[in-house]
């Protein structure tokens, strides 16, 4: 079979498969799987466009991966074929781990796992399956490859992931300032004892590219209707999941009964938990919804209208934490208006904050690399003024409450 395949990218043309293993790995029902998970969660409610998924995104980060290791050996940086094959494997599989719906399953029915954890779960799976030839791209993913520039390239603050969900998402939901110029970056890097660095010309770059990350974190990730969506997707799953521990019989699919019906944390995410995962998608949760909107429980019934329909909350943001009364004022207001209880109300009325940090200067820093051999952060690097104040978390708060009704009876 040619497994030296093409694929068509709408953000970099054409994408070539590098070898035969990626193609292996690209072809495995486990990653085949990640074509249903959307790459932005719930954000499609806000930017229609944005229905790419996790699929579309892990194969543009290996193309993004080939360029820079053509760039870094072009600049005599030595990348053995073993190393250049195991970062376009930990690249590639850098999200294999992903829930439905991203990240609103490691809030929900599954108890703090990861999907990091996750990932590297399935990637030692994968390593049984294929004569361990995973072995030395899950030392990069761990971080612990003593080359740091290859764990960088794969988790650091300019990394191959970053690259390319800025420029992909940008594209997909058509916000113009996400769109960095990947390409030049990759460009400018370079490799100076075994760190990751910028070359002075790029400078321009990363400025745009710290900036462009800011502002798809207001404007796109932390977009408040995206927010309340996704904070909704969550509690129609803890409902759920509490329902079923009392002995109520929810229709559901197989792999999601599992997680309904089971505590699940890291230590006992064993072989079978790690199979019923890999059948769980988008798909799952979107026909359960389906099914619960007409269910006679008043809680999971209303929140499954309410993403279903998009009929969702009223979110209000704040620049300080929200005064306790103001909450328990509406939560009275739910109480007596439907004669439900306050554990039941408090599911339509919450709080809570998010935070945005353009960069983190204790994490891994953006180096630049001058002319004369001196290697300073960006922060001091640069002439933008406003790049050490990107470099402060911002964090913002919230309150969530239902608009002047919800549906009283079932349908």
């Amino acid at each position: 079979m040619n497994k030296l395949k093409i694929l068509n990218d709408p953000i970099y043309g054409f994408i070539t498969i590098p070898n035969s293993l990626i193609f292996d790995l690209i072809q495995h029902k486990y990653f085949q799987r990640l074509r249903r998970i959307t790459q932005m969660g719930m954000s499609y409610l806000v930017y229609p466009g944005a229905h790419h998924t996790r699929f579309h995104h892990a194969i543009g980060c290996v193309h993004l991966m080939q360029q820079a290791v053509n760039v870094l050996r072009f600049k005599g940086v030595a990348i053995s074929k073993a190393e250049e094959e195991a970062l376009y494997i930990a690249i590639l599989l850098h999200d294999i781990g992903h829930g439905p719906f991203s990240h609103a399953m490691e809030h929900s029915i599954v108890n703090n796992v990861s999907h990091e954890q996750i990932s590297l779960l399935f990637m030692e799976r994968l390593n049984e399956e294929f004569n361990s030839n995973l072995t030395l791209a899950i030392k990069i993913f761990k971080g612990e490859y003593h080359r740091n520039f290859m764990c960088e390239l794969i988790s650091g603050q300019l990394d191959m992931d970053r690259a390319d969900y800025l420029k992909r998402d940008s594209f997909y939901t058509g916000v113009a300032e996400g769109n960095i110029n990947s390409e030049r970056l990759i460009t400018m890097l370079n490799v100076v004892n075994d760190e990751l660095v910028v070359e002075e010309k790029g400078i321009y770059s990363v400025e745009k590219f710290i900036v462009a990350r800011r502002l798809m974190y207001w404007q796109v990730y932390l977009h408040k209707t995206g927010l309340v969506a996704e904070q909704l997707l969550i509690r129609v799953l803890k409902r759920a999941k509490e329902l079923t521990s009392l002995g109520v019989k929810l229709n559901a699919s197989k792999s999601l009964q599992y997680f309904l019906q089971h505590e699940i944390s890291i230590e006992n995410f064993n072989e079978e938990t790690l199979n019923i995962f890999s059948q769980l998608d988008d798909y799952d949760i979107i026909s359960a919804m389906k099914e619960w909107q007409h269910h006679d429980d008043f809680v999971l019934r209303n929140l499954c209208e309410m993403i279903i329909n998009r009929d969702l909350l009223k979110i209000k943001m704040k620049n300080k934490l929200v005064i306790k009364g103001k909450l328990e004022k509406h939560i009275q207001k739910l109480i007596k208006k439907y004669a439900i209880s306050k554990e039941e109300a408090s599911y339509f009325v919450f709080t809570g904050s998010i935070s945005n940090q353009a960069y983190q200067l204790k994490h891994q820093n953006i180096n630049i690399l001058h002319k004369s051999g001196k290697i300073q952060d960006i922060v001091k690097a640069s002439d933008q003024l406003n790049l050490k104040a990107l470099s402060k978390p911002v964090t913002k708060y919230y309150i969530c409450y239902p608009k002047e009704h919800i549906a009283t009876k079932k349908q």
